[in-house]
């Protein structure tokens, strides 16, 4: 019903705004209205004002005007269509340096990486300058397609050109730095940097918290103490990323109780009031109780919040299964579809099929496989491998064997491990040895769960 309000609302401001719209293209000032509704088509990311605007745009003749052209190939680009935007691009000559930055970013926001990277290697080659924002941007690419030689070669550019001192651009080589793995340099950037702000601790904090090597985790919490030194206040961004470093194995983190400081620093700057960022905290959270075996505190922050989606749902359910309270986990399973109507996604799917292996719930797993199969979800990997797990602990070994040879999923690692695992289970050590000989026929490499799992089946 809310998001029916919603886009009744959205509709009456688009159909008020191109009322509107006609009435300010009859005055003088034509081309301050042009503008104006081109800022509302980049708001609404509505395709038929930005349409409408392009024609208005041509039939006064004002082609010529760069601003407006920016506009457009913005709310092209925000609307799902680059193509729209490169015709208005290629309309004009010469280029400036905003034409190229608004059609190098819309390729970026529609995931045409390539598109991007060829326009910058063209505007490089057409003499025109990049600057600090065209090389964030790009710099920002190389760590999301994690092409380190690329975003090198930016750091050399934006040396090259002193951009590297703009600390958005500093930042956005941090992040790419981050993105391939290369926390020394991340942390070579950070501390060569003249100024910093909130995002270049939260990168330097990132990179650390993702290294997984366990002699970072103390000198991460240094760093946040120096963050707090230099008068740097903690944003959503900073601690989503140190709660997941809270409860859990890390001794540094349980004995100083980090998880609950930053649980009252959210609460006390009402971090999760932010409605971009509220859901994110709530899960971050609920996870960090369950780590910590402390449910009781988890489920105290999911019963507070007033609106819940299917994330905040699937943290609480995973936090059960992860402390054994595997009753609670079916019960919530069910109050997510029944009370809020909110259908699970396959992280659900995945979360919950542990607790009908425990249980024994063969029924219901069954239900949660047909429903798998309805909604199209039964070609990941990550659940069909928990499907054959739960099947082979609840005694259906041939449901198992089905999944299994289902050739619409492709079959990693964990796949033949949890298939071995479930003949060894069952006592049937020959089926096991053959499957495993199969597997290495097939070129693929056994882990440590795999031999695990054949040594188990010759043992039975």
């Amino acid at each position: 019903m809310l998001t029916a309000h919603i886009s009744l609302y959205s509709l009456m401001i688009l159909l008020s705004a191109r009322n509107t719209f006609t009435l300010l293209l009859s005055r003088t000032y034509t081309s301050a209205a042009l503008l104006q509704f081109l800022n509302l088509s980049v708001t609404h990311q509505s395709l038929p004002l930005t349409r409408q605007s392009h024609a208005q745009i041509l039939s006064f003749g004002l082609t010529s005007n760069s601003f407006l052209a920016t506009k457009l190939i913005t709310a092209y680009a925000l609307c799902g269509h680059p193509t729209h935007s490169q015709l208005v691009f290629n309309s004009f000559k010469p280029k400036n340096v905003y034409l190229y930055n608004s059609l190098i970013n819309g390729y970026v926001k529609n995931h045409d990486y390539d598109e991007a990277f060829d326009l910058f290697s063209d505007m490089c080659y057409s003499n025109v300058s990049p600057d600090d924002f065209t090389l964030a941007t790009i710099a920002k690419v190389s760590g999301e397609i994690k092409d380190l030689s690329l975003g090198k070669l930016i750091h050399g550019k934006s040396i090259k050109v002193g951009s590297v001192l703009d600390i958005v651009v500093a930042n956005s080589l941090m992040a790419m730095y981050n993105k391939c793995g290369k926390y020394s340099e991340v942390k070579n950037m950070f501390d060569k940097m003249p100024q910093r702000n909130a995002s270049s601790w939260n990168v330097l904090i990132s990179g650390y918290a993702n290294s997984g090597d366990c002699s970072f985790a103390k000198d991460l919490w240094e760093i946040v103490k120096c963050m707090q030194i230099d008068g740097v206040k903690f944003d959503a961004f900073t601690v989503s990323s140190l709660l997941p470093l809270c409860g859990g194995q890390d001794d540094i983190a349980r004995k100083w109780d980090y998880g609950r400081e930053l649980h009252c620093y959210i609460m006390r700057n009402e971090l999760d009031i932010v409605s971009d960022w509220n859901f994110h905290l709530d899960c971050c959270l609920i996870d960090m109780y369950s780590r910590s075996n402390n449910l009781v505190l988890g489920r105290r922050v999911f019963d507070r919040m007033k609106h819940r989606n299917v994330y905040i749902w699937t943290a609480m359910i995973n936090g059960y299964v992860q402390n054994r309270e595997l009753d609670e986990a079916l019960v919530l399973f069910r109050e997510m579809q029944e009370k809020d109507r909110i259908e699970p996604n396959r992280v659900s799917l995945v979360s919950v099929l542990p607790a009908c292996s425990s249980l024994v719930g063969l029924i219901s797993g069954k239900q949660i496989h047909g429903f798998s199969i309805r909604k199209e979800l039964n070609h990941d990997v990550s659940l069909c491998n928990a499907l054959i797990d739960m099947y082979a602990k609840c005694g259906s070994l041939d449901c198992a064997r089905k999944v299994f040879e289902d050739s619409s999923f492709h079959k990693d690692s964990i796949s033949w491990s949890s298939m071995i695992s479930g003949y060894g289970l069952h006592g049937n050590g020959a089926e096991a040895v053959f499957l495993y000989e199969k597997m290495l026929s097939l070129g693929n490499k056994p882990d440590m769960i795999t031999i695990v799992g054949v040594l188990s089946a010759c043992g039975r």
